[in-house]
């Protein structure tokens, strides 16, 4: 850690000590403005996100070891992080203690990933001037949001492009260049921002141009979004939808005992949605405590089955499932040995489609685990953390799932006006698991695939009226955005919604209600360009970032030497 934060001054000056006062007000200040500009807080409060930054920028740019500018940047991240992710702990009365452990360190451990940005700032510095260092900072950054996304411990919740989710015409450039390029448009608007600062007094000229550059991209994204609400046309090919709140406490649903109990409710809900029109049924994620498929739940399956059969509609859920192999299987090296040997199994945070024409089940493992809630990070390379990081209800051990397939259903079920708009036998559905959908490059696999819309089935209820709930709402927007495809989510207490192309949020429930909504789900096919090229803006900035690492230790190595 002391490549990263370097050695603390242990003597300084009044003057000195007035200065890192201020410059940590400045920070502090910084992290405050980010915090507050991200959701859950209204629209408005969105546009400081544009000016966020600059607090930030004015401390980094005068300090220069890499142990200042990084205990600045730690110190801005933090007070970021806390304001965002607090909730992450769930820190209600039922909570798990290790649940708690796991979301508190979080807020320490979060900011870190922060300094990948501001480490690789102070090495371009040392290979380029110093004024046009700052030009190349975006670049890094989306390299660190990008790299949050691809290992066990990926948790990029705060891509700073998720920020701006309730800014609807603003997002629209998203079907271009997605969450991270807004990310960097966010980055660049504070840097000019921040630059126009600086040359206030110093060159009205410069001053003149740094602005005008930051409300030229503020506004060319604008008229894009404009340009877009005004002409992108919704396909007339729909499909009625009937989503499905239960509301149920999320400890107290995994004893199987109410087993009858629940599944009453879920099939009480689902007639109340059949008799407003629905044809296609979706249950929250793990709806029903119990793995449904294996064998000893013959009495709730067919249940569901006559009320699938009774309403020919089909159903879409949310469900643990386990799938056995035996001798002669091709069996998953993940598997785990049951009984006596004689089989294996996998577990899985799943999704099922049942269909009222066929007992041929569609099924679909969680590919994207939430670290240490449902798996804990690195088991395969360091198996005995499994067994020593569990938490409290049991779902800290699925296995990953194994392939981005699709849901299909027949076009049959979709009105008859659709019918004719269909150019297959088929409607393809994308049915994401809850942390799922925050991963924008993942889903873009799906939808190049076929499929028509993305269906999310999530349970929030873990974290109560916090900001969470309203966050991963927030999140699907952007997806929405970034694929041209309807979101629908089914969540177990809230927020259950249709999101529309546009990212237009077009009906909604209220968290912890016991409820349904039923709307026309458009069923769009046209591919984006961010749909086809999303890796381009990643990959691009993990390039420089690439060359700038490298190049920096290749001039240190040829000091050394020298």
């Amino acid at each position: 850690m002391k490549l990263f934060f370097g050695k603390k001054h242990l003597q300084l000056s009044k003057e000195e000590k007035t200065k890192k006062r201020n410059e940590h007000l400045l920070l502090i200040l910084s992290g405050i403005l980010m915090g507050i500009g991200f959701p859950p807080f209204p629209f408005p409060l969105t546009l400081l996100l544009f000016v966020g930054l600059v607090p930030y920028f004015y401390v980094i740019e005068k300090r220069k070891t890499l142990g200042e500018i990084n205990r600045a940047t730690y110190l801005t991240f933090f007070v970021f992080s806390v304001i965002t992710l607090y909730w992450v702990g769930s820190w209600q009365k039922q909570a798990d203690t290790f649940l708690m452990i796991a979301g508190g360190t979080l807020l320490f451990v979060n900011p870190l990933f922060f300094l990948i940005p501001s480490t690789l700032l102070y090495f371009a510095r040392k290979i380029f001037p110093t004024r046009l260092v700052i030009f190349l900072f975006p670049f890094f950054w989306v390299c660190y949001e990008y790299l949050y996304m691809l290992t066990d411990l990926s948790f990029p919740w705060l891509t700073l492009g998720n920020g701006l989710a309730k800014f609807t015409i603003f997002i629209q450039a998203a079907d271009i260049i997605g969450a991270v390029g807004l990310s960097i448009v966010v980055i660049y608007i504070n840097i000019f921002l921040y630059r126009s600062l600086v040359n206030f007094k110093a060159s009205k000229k410069k001053f003149i141009f740094a602005l005008s550059a930051a409300i030229v991209i503020f506004l060319v994204l604008v008229s894009y979004g404009w340009f877009k609400l005004s002409t992108f046309k919704v396909s007339n090919a729909k499909i009625k939808v009937g989503l499905i709140q239960p509301n149920l406490d999320p400890w107290d649903k995994w004893d199987v005992s109410k087993l009858d109990n629940l599944t009453n409710l879920y099939l009480n809900l689902s007639q109340e949605a059949v008799n407003k029109g629905a044809k296609l049924i979706i249950w929250p994620e793990t709806a029903l405590p119990v793995f449904l498929m294996d064998g000893s739940y013959s009495h709730t399956l067919s249940q569901i089955y006559s009320f699938l059969q009774k309403n020919h509609v089909y159903l879409l859920t949310g469900m643990p499932d386990v799938r056995y192999y035996f001798k002669g299987d091709n069996i998953p090296s993940d598997a785990v040995k049951g009984g006596n040997g004689n089989f294996y199994y996998t577990m899985y945070n799943g999704i099922l489609l049942l269909s009222p024409n066929s007992y041929a089940v569609q099924r679909y493992g969680k590919m994207k685990l939430v670290p240490f809630g449902e798996r804990t990070p690195f088991v395969d390379e360091f198996p005995f953390l499994g067994k020593l990081i569990k938490w409290g209800v049991g779902i800290s051990g699925w296995n990953v799932g194994r392939d981005t397939t699709n849901f299909s259903l027949p076009a049959s079920i979709s009105d008859s006006a659709s019918k004719k708009i269909f150019s297959s036998d088929s409607i393809h559905i994308d049915g994401l698991v809850c942390y799922e959908s925050i991963f924008p490059y993942f889903i873009t696999n799906f939808v190049q695939r076929g499929a028509e819309m993305l269906a999310v089935v999530t349970n929030d209820s873990w974290y109560g009226k916090s900001s969470g709930p309203y966050q991963h709402e927030d999140i699907s927007i952007l997806r929405a955005v970034e694929n041209r495809r309807t979101v629908v989510r089914a969540a177990n207490g809230g927020i259950s919604c249709v999101i529309n192309p546009l990212g237009e949020v077009k009906t909604q429930s209220k968290l912890f209600t016991k409820t349904f909504i039923v709307g026309d789900v458009p069923l769009e096919n046209v591919e984006t360009f961010f749909t086809k090229y999303s890796l381009i803006i990643p990959v691009i900035s993990s390039g420089i970032s690439l060359w700038v690492f490298g190049f920096y230790f290749l001039l240190k190595l040829k000091r050394n030497i020298s």
